[in-house]
């Protein structure tokens, strides 16, 4: 049998599976359509519901219109390139230099099937399209309504090539022209170009409730939250949709303007700015296998090798698909590029305070947004809906431990992909999510999952127990437990309670007491050691490092005495000088922590302030350095004094040095201490360019056992500094908005009492 070539010939149901079946449901159609128009240049989309009442039922004559300002289509490009499915014109402009659009927007198509979504919006379509400088406009029909979705007559199915679509030239054109036209209650001279694309009769039901759920989902094309890159320049015109500054989408019925959903928009922007526990900007850096990010104006990095990610289960496991174990992690290497992220999480529980407590209303708001992936700043559907658990917290949440992650309801935000950085993570046909290309895809949830799981773990624990700790403080502070026990006694007395279980209440409350007067003064009397501990890891490294160097150069001395060799006395001359210099400084770093011990015999005297200020300063010498910390002490006036003594100087100074220490290691440059000594004010303010105070700290800040820091922090510092001020009448507090002299922390201690 001679060998014959054969040609594909697809059916005409094809239109079928590309736009009804493919294309999920009328949101993802119109987001289709309106990407093509940003793709033309568009600066706005007007979709307007014809002959609909007020809920959005169709008439007899119902049609749905969209219509845009693009660049238009010539006619060469319906007749060799729209009529052709899935054609390759846009994917070859970004393969090659044209990347972007004349405006310098991302090209979003490249499949070349997106026109086939007008099908999920109707059958009959009519499209009206004219290219810029040109005079006439081209006409596109094609007219479906009249075949079943199967494209069967009789018992015969019809081929894709035997649907005719009807094509004309208008000269001059009569739709599309420069003339006065109305975009959200504005008036606007349309430009003479654009596309006007005409679907009826409408496919399915509507409803006002079907089309705000549209325009809701149309107000997520584009990422609305606040961040630098993510919308912040959009402009709002009534209640459009933002896309971009130059690009916005208005929907109409007939004539009248809809301006749906702007209120809880803007509440949510309110929510995301005012209301997190914490915000998130940042991203994957896949050159450097590191997150590196900001929390609260804290510059963060994570390696993913380091410990703190190494033990997260969900990150075990991935290191697992991937044949390598966790101490291994630092040969991984991934596959998706490098992305962005910003997250903005909220507290949902009931004992929230202040400002982060949410009512219903914004609850049920918050959990209408999850994390959106955006590419280029166009959303990927359907990724953040609020069913929609892409990245598989809700399933991990339920089938491995709940407290592995925080809920997809209280943790909203968006992922930032791009075409040039993450090619391997493409879209899938149906504009459903992203193609399962293997590895790549894997690594890049798995990477987001291990980054949420981390922030579980670290930031927000930290903050649950800070809430913890300040609850405690709450308790401690008002003396709750001992009023209760008094009134206990009391109601028993009053209650004719038996004389046993009476006398049992007023022994457990003198018991009680007695115990209490046991540790508070237990705890007084260990905070005086407290400083001394302090000024001994503050000194450890640069004293072991002295100690290190007088060893090494005694095992020296000792080779030269046990070989037969001549000892030259100017080289053990040297040698000794060298030890006894470095004995000085072990010396003197011990006698300024002696201070400290003797802090019970010490008298009160006058004490120079800048003398234990250049003390301390020379103790955390080599901290600062290895963190490029700059320390700068200036004066004013005469020179300040203060009537105390020394132990309790140094217990103040090693606190504050310690806390902007900490603080600073973290934060951008330039991190800087700066103390101002003012003679005149008796004043000394301590100030470093840190995060500063979180607000809601505040309060607490100075109470015992409360730390900003977590399990890095003691929570005795600031208190034991007020405790010790307070009992030579000297005060240490907040600064106030004139007195601040940095940015971040600034505190303000008085060493001048107060009368009376």
């Amino acid at each position: 049998m001679t060998a014959k070539s054969l040609k594909f010939k697809p059916y005409a149901r094809l239109l079928t599976m590309l736009g009804d079946q493919l294309i999920r449901n009328e949101q993802v159609a119109l987001s289709e359509l309106i990407k093509n128009s940003y793709d033309a240049d568009a600066t706005w989309v007007k979709v307007t519901f014809e002959d609909f009442d007020e809920n959005f039922r169709a008439g007899p004559n119902a049609t749905i219109i969209v219509e845009d300002d693009g660049h238009g289509m010539s006619s060469d490009v319906i007749e060799n390139h729209w009529v052709n499915p899935a054609t390759p014109m846009k994917l070859m402009g970004k393969k090659g230099e044209k990347r972007k659009t004349e405006s310098g927007r991302i090209i979003q198509g490249e499949k070349g099937i997106g026109r086939f979504a007008l099908l999920k919006l109707g059958r009959d379509i009519r499209m009206i399209t004219r290219p810029a400088r040109s005079s006439s406009e081209n006409v596109l029909e094609l007219k479906l309504a009249g075949f079943d979705e199967d494209f069967i007559q009789g018992n015969q199915a019809m081929f894709l090539d035997e649907l005719e679509l009807q094509f004309d030239v208008v000269s001059p054109a009569t739709t599309i022209r420069e003339e006065e036209i109305d975009l959200g209650g504005r008036k606007k001279i349309r430009r003479a170009q654009g596309t006007r694309i005409e679907v009826s009769p409408p496919v399915g039901m509507w409803t006002r409730f079907k089309v705000e759920k549209v325009y809701e989902d149309l107000s997520r094309l584009q990422s609305s939250f606040a961040g630098p890159g993510n919308g912040d320049d959009a402009e709002r015109t009534g209640g459009s949709v933002p896309i971009d500054k130059d690009f916005s989408v208005f929907i109409y019925r007939g004539e009248t303007y809809e301006p749906l959903g702007s209120d809880l928009r803007d509440r949510l922007d309110v929510l995301l700015k005012e209301h997190t526990v914490f915000k998130i900007q940042g991203g994957y850096n896949e050159e450097a296998t590191t997150f590196e990010f900001e929390i609260d104006g804290r510059l963060e990095q994570l390696h993913l090798a380091d410990s703190d990610l190494t033990e997260l289960a969900v990150f075990r496991e991935y290191l697992g698909r991937r044949g390598l174990k966790p101490a291994e992690a630092e040969s991984l290497r991934t596959e998706c590029g490098s992305f962005g992220f910003s997250f903005y999480v909220f507290d949902f529980s009931n004992d929230a305070k202040g400002k982060l407590q949410l009512d219903k209303n914004d609850k049920d708001l918050i959990k209408g947004h999850r994390i959106y992936l955006y590419r280029d700043g166009i959303r990927v559907y359907p990724y953040g809906d609020p069913d929609d658990d892409w990245l598989l917290i809700d399933v991990r949440r339920g089938t491995v431990r709940a407290s592995e992650f925080l809920s997809n309801d209280q943790v909203v935000g968006f992922v930032n992909i791009s075409q040039s950085e993450n090619h391997n993570l493409r879209d899938k046909t149906s504009r459903e999510g992203l193609v399962d290309t293997g590895q790549a895809v894997d690594d890049f949830r798995a990477l987001l999952q291990t980054f949420l799981a981390w922030v579980r773990k670290s930031p927000y624990s930290l903050y649950k127990q800070r809430t913890k700790q300040s609850q405690d403080v709450d308790v401690f502070r008002t003396g709750k437990v001992p009023s209760l026990m008094e009134e206990a006694v009391a109601a028993a007395a009053a209650a004719n309670v038996p004389l046993s279980v009476r006398e049992k209440i007023s022994e457990a409350n003198q018991q009680y007491k007695a115990e209490r007067r046991y540790l508070v003064q237990r705890a007084e009397n260990t905070e005086h050691l407290a400083g001394v501990g302090l000024s001994v890891e503050a000194a450890s490294h640069d004293l072991m490092l002295a100690m290190q160097r007088v060893m090494a150069a005694i095992d020296k001395l000792i080779a030269h005495s046990e070989s037969d060799a001549k000892i030259d006395k100017e080289a053990l001359r040297a040698e000794l000088l060298a030890m006894r210099g470095l004995l000085s400084f072990v010396q003197s770093q011990m006698t300024d922590m002696q201070l400290l011990f003797r802090s019970t015999k010490q008298r009160r005297k006058d004490i120079r302030v800048v003398d234990l200020v250049e003390k301390v300063a020379k103790i955390f010498k080599s901290l600062m350095e290895r963190n490029a910390i700059e320390v700068r002490v200036e004066t004013i006036g005469s020179p300040l004094v203060a009537k105390t003594t020394d132990a309790v100087l140094l217990q103040l100074l090693l606190n504050l040095f310690d806390n902007s220490a900490y603080w600073l290691q973290g934060a951008p440059q330039p991190r800087e201490i700066e103390i101002l000594l003012d003679g005149n004010a008796g004043t000394m303010t301590f100030a470093d360019s840190g995060p500063g105070f979180r607000e809601e700290d505040i309060p607490y800040l100075f109470e015992p056992f409360f730390s900003g820091k977590g399990e890095d922090g003691r929570g005795l510092g600031l208190y034991i500094a007020r405790q010790l001020l307070e009992r030579h009448e000297y005060t240490i507090d907040i600064a106030t908005k004139d007195q601040r002299i940095l940015k971040g922390a600034n505190l303000v201690v008085s060493f001048v009492k107060e009368q009376g």
